[in-house]
């Protein structure tokens, strides 16, 4: 198969994401996920979690796990489109809407739309998390981390290292 249709589907996949994510890359994990390893089979759904735990991982915005996800599909080139697909539209929106947002910031209707929005992104972002972890939650000691890390950022507002460093000791552990 010739590379040229694959970076073609990777840009399309990626742009039409870019579109679709309110609130973030974050927000379409699950559509992301179902491209990626359902429709087009390009990885496993372990290296797809796999991929995204590195882009959690690294320093920077979490748009990384798109770069990562072509560079795996088609390499260099792969990252290079899978990245500008994704950045494009949302860029392109942003910046049109940024141009008439101090005219219409103070009326009613828009307060309404932007207050509207949130639950949509918090829904979106909270699929994403029911997603990946329904694909690492294998062994019931990986399902007591992730409950234990839920509850404790909820309840004590702890700070995501700490429950990335008591994962980490339970699986030098070997509870995971």
């Amino acid at each position: 198969m010739s590379e040229r249709p694959v970076l073609f589907d990777l840009a399309w996949q990626f742009a039409a994401l870019s579109l679709m994510s309110i609130g973030g890359i974050i927000a379409v994990v699950p559509e992301m996920h179902a491209a990626v390893v359902e429709r087009h089979q390009w990885m496993a759904a372990q290296d797809f979690v796999t991929l995204f735990a590195l882009a959690q991982a690294a320093p920077g915005p979490n748009v990384i796990v798109v770069t990562l996800i072509g560079w795996r599909v088609a390499g260099g080139l792969g990252a290079l489109v899978a990245t500008i697909a994704v950045a494009t539209p949302s860029f392109l929106i942003t910046y049109g809407a940024s141009r008439i947002w101090r005219s219409v910031n103070g009326r009613d209707w828009y307060r309404v739309c932007e207050r509207g929005m949130a639950p949509v992104t918090i829904g979106l972002i909270l699929s994403s998390g029911l997603l990946l972890s329904k694909v690492t939650v294998d062994h019931w000691g990986s399902l007591a981390i992730t409950a234990l890390t839920v509850v404790s950022l909820l309840k004590w507002r702890n700070s995501p290292l700490i429950a990335l460093g008591c994962a980490a000791l339970a699986g030098l552990a070997g509870f995971v």
